[in-house]
């Protein structure tokens, strides 16, 4: 009984989010736990990338890949304009990890499920890399449509152009959507935008790194360690 007095207390007093009708998530770290491994496998793989590619010692490869990351927005960004790089191959190669220890999220998927309008994937991977994880996850027809690097012609979060493009082709308004993401500075273009913004915060060390941009007061409207109960407690 106490847990339902407080759940219905949670109902009325939490975030505001009522006007939202596109809910946009990132993928990495956000519809999955930081710490399973996941991110870290392909972290991995994009310095074996950068290592072959460039023939350089694995240290002196981490270096470079973590340059272009937080010039270009993501390595490949930053080796496509630098080396040419195949794009193709690059997300190919770099999402080619074991995802045995994802495993199906009922209790996220019903917190998705309550929210009224359309939701979308917006992710810096690759479509297909998406589509493993939702299938692992079991969120697979839980969203409206997943945006790929290629949705945004290759330009990434958190340069403007990847949200403008991708809200053009989704027909989102940026005041009646919410946007989640465990990169902060992915979220100030969002808010430039007018959209909601929330935060997945984690300890993870990738969130560190980036493209070299302030994150200023109020461009962080949430934050939360845990999607599945700020979904079951916002206000729609």
């Amino acid at each position: 009984m106490e847990r339902l007095h407080k759940a219905e207390e949670e109902a009325l007093t939490g975030p505001d989010f009522a006007h939202v009708r596109s809910w946009i998530f990132d993928l990495d770290n956000t519809l999955y736990r930081a710490d399973n491994g996941v991110f870290a496998q392909i972290e991995a793989r994009m310095t074996d990338y950068v290592e072959r590619l460039l023939n350089l010692p694995r240290h002196a490869a981490r270096t470079v890949q973590k340059d272009l990351y937080r010039q270009y927005g993501t390595t490949l960004n930053g080796l496509m304009r630098e080396h040419d790089c195949d794009a193709e191959e690059y997300l190919a190669y770099v999402h080619d990890i074991d995802l045995g220890d994802l495993g199906a999220d009922p209790g996220l998927k019903a917190a998705l499920a309550r929210l009224p309008g359309r939701r979308f994937v917006f992710t810096n991977g690759c479509a297909n890399h998406a589509a493993r994880i939702l299938d692992r996850i079991g969120l697979a027809d839980s969203f409206d449509a997943v945006w790929d690097i290629r949705s945004m012609g290759f330009s990434p979060k958190p340069m403007m152009e990847a949200y403008t493009q991708v809200m053009a082709a989704g027909a989102v308004e940026g005041p009646e959507a919410a946007m989640f993401d465990d990169i902060a500075r992915n979220l100030v273009p969002a808010r430039a935008l007018g959209m909601t913004t929330v935060w997945l915060k984690t300890d993870a060390p990738w969130g560190k790194h980036g493209p070299l941009m302030d994150v200023a007061p109020g461009d962080i409207e949430h934050e939360t360690d845990n999607l599945t109960q700020f979904l079951n407690t916002i206000r729609i």
